[in-house]
């Protein structure tokens, strides 16, 4: 990382800016593959060497999809799974409540229809039944007829209801990716890259991700015993893409491929209940990242937060045109509930996090951890997101419900792992549940509990965020002129994409700008525009301006020069296009 740019050390938002990568060797050595600069620059800032340069442009399955078998109990499952689709065994499919566990389940549901099978679905109401499986949920199922449950998205740390299925005969297979911890609970085979004795180096995979290795295994083993009707599993990567995009898993390795032929395949020939989720929100082909996180998933994962839990599952697994439109125009309805009910908690945790003491200080609180009465447990993870991005540190919100139980949800920083100290108070018997992974995290805490978690929390984390902190830095990806902003910068962009977590968006500078325009939006957002000394404009906006403090030196009526930290993107509207540029950060030029 290099010196400070353009000499800031504390910006609008209190960050310092640096170069994301200063290595002239490397960029110069991209350049010479017939790379442009800024193209080089752009790779060369994601750690991307000049010998994998042409296969990081051009992620394929064939060049990153590993030996299925790699992972540990795959082809245990896989040869089990055949056998009871042979068989004719009634087979259960029990998914998470968010997109990763719905898109995890279409996949293994649509897999199951071409052979032949219809697999039943299982999802449990976040409320009512909280995360994962439980003893009750197995019991029924058994009663229900079940021979066969798969978990999927969820089930590596269930002890108590796997020794419960185990107990009345119930085979159950788990898919999952979750972080695990101590021994390995009783189950027919349990896939997982995180479970400790794994050797296949596909940690980082989402279980969408896991679900799509597992059909390939799948399809091998039916093709070995001449089953026919074993489906193109090509078609179902929307589905693998679109739940590694919304778990904010790193787009890297084999997740990258997914997520680049999964977008090709969205674009094209869609699955029937994303193409019916993208006609209710407005939006159309080609995909991006951005669509699949912010339009399709938001809505897909609405139904799990505060409406029925198993109806993003059951859009994208149906094949009949007028249920999964029911199901879309349901799931883009109780958005905008989770939206407004989203609002009034995320103000309510503002004002409490506000009057923690020493909230603004350095040596304040280095964990948000905040609980109060019936915050909705759908949306505590949403607002956590927004704490932790504000305030530049992990955050926890909990919501206690009339029982006196709290369900809590946390969203972490780069360089510190929530899950593992998640599972560290379960340990201590602080939570009665927990679970997650670096980034993210959901636990189950007793109220009068809360205050020992909130002091141990910031205890086992606290030296973690300092570090993570004192080396947080807003990074640059090139210093611009606006005269070089335009489509074929954005075509540059483009082709070094997708982006996600560990894969950012490219961040440009512009020094030296003179604020021209700027207008006040509802939701906090300012519209506005900048002039260089020459004369060159750019359009852009900044989107919740006013909980930055950006808004305060767009809107002034005397505002200074600035320095602009922005990305830019492409914007058609009735057939023109322009380039807008996304304001990440200001600084005062002095």
């Amino acid at each position: 990382m290099s010196d400070v740019l353009l000499g800031i050390t504390s910006s609008v938002r209190g960050q310092k800016w640096v170069m994301r990568n200063d290595d002239d060797a490397k960029i110069t050595a991209l350049s010479n593959q017939g790379l442009s600069q800024t193209t080089a620059q752009i790779l060369a800032g994601r750690g991307v060497e000049p010998t994998e340069a042409e296969k990081f442009l051009n992620p394929t399955l064939r060049g990153y999809l590993p030996d299925p078998s790699s992972l540990a109990d795959m082809h245990k499952a896989a040869v089990r799974i055949v056998d009871a689709v042979e068989s004719g065994e009634a087979i259960t499919i029990f998914a998470d409540y968010d997109v990763d566990g719905g898109t995890s389940a279409a996949q293994l549901i649509r897999w199951g229809r071409a052979l032949g099978a219809k697999f039943g679905l299982y999802v449990p109401d976040r409320i009512k039944e909280g995360y994962g499986p439980s003893v009750e949920a197995f019991k029924q199922l058994k009663k229900s007829g079940a021979d066969l449950v798969i978990t999927v998205d969820c089930g590596a740390s269930a002890e108590d209801a796997l020794t419960a299925a185990a107990d009345i005969k119930l085979p159950i297979i788990v898919i999952d990716h979750h972080m695990m911890s101590g021994d390995m609970s009783p189950c027919y085979a349990l896939v997982n890259p995180n479970r400790p004795d794994d050797t296949s180096g596909l940690g980082h995979l989402a279980a969408a991700g896991v679900s799509f290795m597992l059909l390939v295994a799948l399809n091998r083993e039916a093709k070995k015993r001449g089953i026919g009707g074993t489906p193109d599993l090509l078609s179902f990567l929307d589905l693998t893409a679109l739940g590694t995009i919304c778990d904010v898993v790193p787009l890297t390795g084999l997740n990258r491929a997914f997520v680049a032929q999964g977008l090709k395949v969205l674009s094209n020939v869609p699955n029937l209940g994303l193409a019916a989720l993208a006609e209710v929100a407005g939006v159309s082909a080609p995909y991006t990242t951005y669509h699949g996180g912010f339009i399709l998933g938001p809505r897909i994962n609405a139904g799990g937060r505060i409406g029925q839990a198993d109806m993003g599952a059951r859009m994208l697994s149906s094949d009949d045109a007028d249920e999964v439109a029911g199901f879309a125009a349901e799931l883009d309805r109780i958005n905008k509930e989770r939206r407004h009910l989203q609002d009034r908690i995320l103000t309510e945790a503002l004002e409490q996090v506000e009057q923690m003491p020493g909230i603004h200080s350095p040596n304040g609180p280095q964990v948000i951890c905040i609980a109060m009465q019936n915050w909705h447990a759908g949306v505590i993870g949403i607002v956590a997101g927004r704490l932790k991005d504000r305030y530049n540190r992990p955050a926890i919100v909990i919501g206690i419900d009339a029982e006196g139980v709290g369900k809590g949800s946390g969203r972490s920083m780069y360089g510190v792992d929530m899950g593992t100290a998640i599972i560290a108070a379960r340990a201590q018997g602080i939570l009665d549940a927990g679970g997650g992974h670096a980034m993210a995290a959901g636990l189950t805490v007793a109220e009068d509990k809360i205050p020992e978690f909130q002091a141990f929390i910031e205890d086992y984390l606290r030296g973690d965020v300092i570090e993570a902190r004192k080396n947080s830095a807003l990074k640059i990806d090139a210093l611009l002129s606006p005269s070089a902003v335009g489509i074929d910068l954005i075509k540059e962009i483009g082709r070094v994409g997708p982006y996600g977590a560990k894969m950012p968006e490219p961040l440009f500078a512009f020094a030296d700008m003179r604020v021209t325009y700027a207008q006040r939006l509802n939701g906090g957002h300012v519209r506005c525009a900048f002039e260089d000394g020459s004369g060159t404009r750019l359009a852009g906006i900044a989107f919740r301006a006013e909980e930055t403090g950006i808004a305060e030196i767009l809107l002034s009526p005397t505002p200074p020069k600035v320095h602009i930290a922005a990305r830019l993107k492409e914007n058609t509207w009735k057939g023109r296009t322009k380039i807008d540029v996304q304001i990440s950060d200001l600084a005062i030029a002095e």
